[in-house]
């Protein structure tokens, strides 16, 4: 903003501008009121186009309250994600492990999700890990091949940290809202048919979803109730045939 005002006061009201002054005494006095009155008027001008900035505090907080959390829980079963685990409602528990809601909205594959977990006071090893992420990958768009090779070095960073992983299959958008358009459908169908893959290399789970009704978003990409009654029962049915069953 000081750079900006600076800039604006340079062009508008420095030695460029006054050399275009009147020489005539008569007529200095009001040409300097006319350029203050210039100068104002374009530093108004100047600041009143500039974009706010926005600072993202969203993410920070976030990943603090994820940390607190999983520094008070042992043996946890952690679903690591996006906005679409951020928003959801899975109980605290599943077969005697606390479940830990580790969804930031915005997160892809990109975003060094392991190092977040790594940092967690205790650095405790979790039951069971289950990623989830895609969605915003689609959107940037990474391709296919690159969404594999981040994935396969997220869930090898991820390994170190439990002895069990899995993988959820991306919702798919929901065409004719707004959100939608944002993601491209054929890049998510691409991304889900080379999950099971990624699993099996990296030594875990695939966890398919069951075909979604019609109108399973409010937007075009977060779920709706409906949606996440299929989304919920997903990520448990795949937690206890892994995890629980084999206890």
């Amino acid at each position: 903003m000081v750079s900006l005002l600076k800039e604006t006061l340079d062009e508008q009201c420095g030695p460029a501008a006054a050399r275009g002054a009147p020489a005539r005494d008569g007529w200095s006095m009001n040409w300097t009121r006319l350029t203050l009155v210039g100068c104002i008027a374009a530093l108004v001008w100047a600041v009143w186009l500039k974009p706010p900035v926005i600072v993202d505090t969203h993410r920070p907080t976030r990943q603090l309250v994820i940390n607190l959390t999983l520094s008070r829980m042992n043996d946890a079963v952690i679903v690591l994600g996006d906005s679409i685990v951020e928003a959801s409602t899975l109980p605290r528990s599943v077969c005697a492990h606390p479940i830990v809601n580790a969804g930031i909205g915005g997160a892809s594959t990109e975003s060094n999700l392991d190092s977040m977990l790594e940092k967690s006071p205790g650095n405790k090893p979790a039951a069971m890990i289950v990623v989830a992420l895609g969605t915003n990958d689609a959107a940037i768009p990474n391709s296919v091949e690159r969404y594999r090779s981040n994935y396969l070095t997220l869930l090898e960073r991820i390994a170190r940290l439990t002895p069990r992983m899995a993988i959820l299959a991306i919702p798919p958008p929901e065409a004719g809202l707004g959100e939608a358009r944002k993601v491209n459908a054929a890049i998510v169908e691409g991304y889900n048919a080379i999950l099971p893959e990624i699993a099996r290399e990296a030594g875990a789970t695939f966890i398919a979803l069951p075909p979604m009704p019609q109108q399973h978003t409010i937007d075009g990409i977060h779920l709706n109730g409906a949606g996440y009654e299929i989304w919920d029962g997903a990520v448990l049915g795949g937690i206890d045939a892994d995890l629980c069953k084999s206890a």
